[in-house]
């Protein structure tokens, strides 16, 4: 692959130079993917002017279609109603609602309005799906054949059917009115006698999604069942559209993003070309409510001043406690959020879990807590000071394991987003009872300690 800075550099001295057949050249042996950073770096001008060129050797649609979202914007601007309305149209319908939906309200509806008829209706029936659902990440150009039909025939009319469908993964058998009967594998197909039935062919109950499902749904059921596309049915089975794999790993990055940033305290939409005054505005409300936990933390201490006026070396030890705890209670939120999203976790399961990370906290709490104990006696000369860090580490790393997987699986049955403040709330938690165990003994033993 081209280094991106070169070609982007190359590209604009042909485009000032005026060589445009020099530049359709270079644009021409580069892919969609590799395109689409590009046009984040070129001027409105040179946008339109890469667009039209794009657009001539049809692969303006699939390049738009590769840009990082925050991008779109700056490309939207750059060009005019009716060029949008002819790339849109040359969309896939999920792609094209995406697009339309980041469009300028201002601008949708002229855009819109220059679209063919036949797309402007998809567009429409798409968008009365619930966002994020299977309806609207699905594909409508798939092939659809009675069980009657003979092989041969199938393939025939996969032919005639050309550039129209997606790559054809899966051959659709379907009823009179329509539902879903089963699946043919294209390798099952070629390989049959020509006048064998599809009827005779196909897998019976295949595994599909309903188009109000949640994509995540869609996404899970093609990992767990190792499918390279998933049939979308209505609530009597009949077919509507296909979820093919590449749709798949957007959905995954799309949730894997999601869980992350919320993992994180960041929105969903902060990017690394997000404009800088967009993400102060979106990081802010969070940093001010991990300011508001720290200060529950801090506020803590502070109960515990007189303590450590008489024991400084208890606050040595504070950040080891806290810290200690802080990472049990990521990791065990870590690899329970990741269950959850993979589909692996039901809540019926979730007290076993809980009890499970409790327990492998407990044994790195002891070993921890046990190491720390012995660094703490050989620094400060002082077994029971040793002892008490080890109480307090192990209690604190206990919990903080159990929080960790109780608070995500909590959230799940609230119907929230797991990931969604979680990091937040094990951490406040975690660090309040790891400074009220810690501080706490070492009050009651102060004048032992002393």
């Amino acid at each position: 692959m081209a280094d991106p800075q070169v070609t982007t550099r190359v590209l604009r001295r042909l485009l000032a130079s005026g060589l445009l057949t020099r530049a359709e050249r270079l644009l021409a042996r580069s892919r969609p993917a590799d395109l689409a950073p590009i046009l984040g770096d070129l001027q409105p001008d040179e946008v339109r002017t890469v667009v039209d060129v794009l657009y001539r050797q049809h692969r303006a649609a699939p390049t738009l279609a590769e840009l990082p979202p925050e991008l779109l914007p700056q490309i939207f601007d750059a060009l005019g109603d009716q060029r949008l309305s002819q790339i849109l149209a040359r969309l896939e319908i999920d792609d094209m609602l995406e697009m339309v939906e980041r469009l300028p309200e201002e601008r949708r509806a002229p855009v819109i309005a220059g679209l063919p008829d036949e797309k402007a209706g998809e567009l429409r029936k798409a968008e009365l799906y619930p966002a994020d659902s299977a309806g609207r990440a699905m594909t409508t150009r798939f092939v659809a054949l009675e069980q009657t039909t003979t092989a041969q025939q199938a393939i025939d009319r996969i032919r005639a059917a050309g550039d129209d469908t997606d790559a054809i993964l899966y051959l659709y058998v379907v009823d009179e009115k329509g539902g879903l009967s089963g699946v043919v594998p294209i390798r099952r197909l070629v390989s049959a006698p020509p006048d064998r039935m599809l009827g005779d062919l196909m897998i019976r109950e295949p595994v599909s999604i309903r188009a109000d499902a949640d994509q995540e749904e869609a996404a899970q059921a093609v990992t767990r069942y190792n499918l390279l596309a998933i049939p979308v049915v209505d609530d009597e089975s009949r077919m509507l559209g296909v979820i093919t794999v590449d749709d798949v790993i957007e959905v995954i990055n799309e949730e894997a993003t999601e869980d992350i940033y919320y993992m994180a305290g960041l929105h969903e939409e902060d990017r690394v070309f997000s404009p800088a005054l967009q993400s102060v505005r979106r990081r802010l409300p969070w940093m001010l409510l991990n300011l508001c936990a720290l200060f529950v933390a801090a506020w803590v201490i502070g109960r515990f001043e007189q303590t450590l006026e008489q024991l400084v070396a208890l606050a040595f030890f504070m950040p080891v406690v806290a810290g200690m705890g802080g990472n049990s209670g990521i990791q065990s939120l870590t690899v329970i959020t990741r269950g959850i999203a993979l589909g692996e976790i039901e809540f019926s399961s979730g007290l076993r879990l809980v009890a499970k990370e409790l327990a492998v906290a407990l044994a790195i709490g002891t070993v921890a807590g046990a190491a720390a104990a012995g660094l703490a006696t050989l620094w400060q000369g002082s077994a029971l000071l040793g002892g008490v860090l080890f109480v307090a580490m192990l209690v604190t790393v206990a919990v903080a394991g159990m929080l960790g997987a109780a608070v995500p699986l909590m959230l799940k049955a609230l119907r929230q987003d797991p990931a969604l403040g979680s990091g937040v709330i094990v951490t406040t938690l975690t660090d309040v009872v790891g400074l009220v165990t810690f501080l706490g003994i070492g009050t009651l033993l102060i004048d032992r300690l002393s």
